[in-house]
């Protein structure tokens, strides 16, 4: 599992009002952690980014030299490249919430401005 880009199936274009989201999971080896990372990180995305992001696989095992660029330091660690500033999440990602608050991404609203409860 070389450098993989996967894409929502309704990849929208984007506007100046919907940023395009650039995100890379950095993994070692088709691991469970690794699987249940991607896994995780691809939920996340469809329900607050759908169709705004591109999620790019990095396996340190086949491409180690990948891992400077980012300063890559522990696996599975998950990189947001856009938009500016970058960011960084260490993990499965198993927890939403920290992963919404480590990416600084915004729960998607209801239409009138409210984020959506989950009650």
């Amino acid at each position: 599992m070389a450098a993989n880009t996967l894409t929502p199936r309704d990849e929208a274009a984007p506007t100046a009002t919907t940023p395009e989201w650039r995100l890379r999971l950095y993994i070692a080896g088709k691991t469970t952690r690794a699987e249940t990372a991607l896994q995780n990180l691809e939920q996340l995305c469809e329900e607050h980014l759908a169709g705004r992001y591109s999620i790019e696989v990095i396996d340190l095992i086949q491409t180690p030299t990948l891992a400077a660029g980012d300063q890559i330091l522990a696996v599975p660690t998950v990189v947001r490249q856009m938009p500016e500033p970058m960011r960084r999440i260490i993990g499965d990602l198993s927890n939403q919430e920290r992963a919404l608050v480590g990416l600084d991404i915004q729960p998607i609203s209801s239409g009138n401005g409210a984020p959506i409860s989950s009650s």
